[in-house]
């Protein structure tokens, strides 16, 4: 087997020699997902002298817009999820299934990988399946508090499990188990910008309590129609809004705030780091890389989870945050009628604000996408 040059001192590194390593990293789906898929790839450039990564996802998802964005090349696996809400749309999947595994077959084949890294979504499963049943190293990265099934299924023949919370051995393998936290894009772990510039980039009054509302890359149906209906309770109780309300409802919500000062409101915020650095406090769902992030940002959050994610996940996430008194959590189907009393009232209440923030900030694991390049290298060693 030929050898990698490694740029830095890794611990455990493997075999060193001439061809460059070569990696797929597959999964996606949500902006949760991707960000992270691409920080650990820059984090493996900034390791590996010669590396060439692949990124496998799903087509029709927004990985295959946002890899090519960050200067990387993606494959769409024709592959889809159980549609919940319409069991006659399911009718094609076992067929789609069956086309992903070949699509994967073939990239497997063409692409020769030396280790494929899981990042959750659609296409994670045929990819990491099919590098196991050629013995080629595969590593898991469970962004959650409770574990999807399928990596569950995965982790048996997994080198390594990259995790962000302890006691996820009640899931996988204790000794395969890695906590490494959850990766975020640089402009978090080394953003400067001060309350002022955030306010400034929003043109937003300095002198006022900012709340940001953030639903995922997709935006939150309920959390937005409880804005969206409140709206003038919150601007009147003397907050102002930064609010990111995914495609969806942003018209919607644009023509709601249409005249009313002290609102800011999009589809989509381009440049999170100042939205974190305007907000006081923060409305969001309990996505795996969003509570990585508010971790990061030191900022008090009321968590609103998504009811329908796998297994409840999000639940479980808010919920190991919240029994450490590092944020508060309302459940989806409370949302209209207590989502805005709830964050004026923690507006109001500086002690509480100082709490969360205290808490939430030892939460913060950084330098995670260098910890999972490293698991990713380290598998490549016969005896790791």
């Amino acid at each position: 087997m030929n050898e990698i040059i490694i740029n830095s001192d890794v611990s455990g590194s493997p075999y060193r020699g001439r061809r460059g390593l070569r990696v797929i990293i597959a999964g996606g789906g949500t902006g949760g997902h991707i960000f992270p898929a691409i920080a650990i790839a820059n984090a493996l450039k900034k390791k590996v002298e010669s590396v060439e990564i692949l990124f496998v996802g799903a087509r029709g998802k927004m990985e295959m817009e946002k890899v090519p964005q960050a200067g990387y090349k993606i494959e769409g696996l024709d592959i889809v999820g159980f549609n919940r809400s319409s069991l006659i749309k399911n009718f094609s999947l076992p067929f789609r299934i069956i086309k992903s595994f070949m699509q994967a077959r073939k990239i497997m084949n063409e692409f020769k990988p030396d280790v494929v890294v899981g990042v959750g979504g659609y296409a994670s499963f045929p990819m990491l399946r099919q590098a196991q049943l050629r013995n080629i190293p595969t590593v898991i990265q469970e962004q959650n508090s409770f574990a999807g099934k399928t990596n569950m299924i995965l982790a048996k023949r997994a080198k390594k499990i990259c995790v962000a919370n302890e006691g996820m051995e009640k899931f996988f393998p204790k000794e395969k188990i890695v906590i490494t936290g959850n990766p975020v894009r640089d402009v978090f772990s080394q953003s400067a910008i001060t309350r002022i510039e955030g306010l400034r980039f929003f043109d937003l009054d300095e002198n006022k309590k900012t709340v940001l509302v953030i639903g995922g890359s997709l935006g939150a149906k309920s959390i937005n129609e409880a804005v969206e209906r409140h709206l003038d309770e919150l601007l009147a109780a003397g907050l102002q809004l930064i609010w990111q309300t995914g495609k969806p409802f942003a018209a919607k919500a644009k023509e709601g705030a249409v005249g009313k000062k002290g609102v800011w409101v999009n589809e989509f915020i381009a440049q999170m780091e100042y939205a974190y650095a305007a907000a006081d406090v923060v409305i969001s769902r309990a996505g795996a890389i969003a509570i990585a992030e508010l971790c990061l940002m030191k900022k008090p959050v009321l968590f609103v989870p998504y009811p329908f994610a796998a297994e409840d996940h999000q639940t479980e996430n808010a919920l190991n945050l919240v029994k450490k008194n590092a944020a508060m959590m309302l459940p989806d189907n409370e949302a209209m009628g207590q989502l805005i009393p709830m964050i004026i009232e923690l507006a109001k209440d500086e002690t509480k604000q100082s709490e969360l923030r205290k808490n939430i900030g030892q939460l913060a694991i950084r330098n995670a996408d260098e910890k999972i390049a490293d698991e990713i290298i380290k598998s490549l060693n016969p005896s790791a």
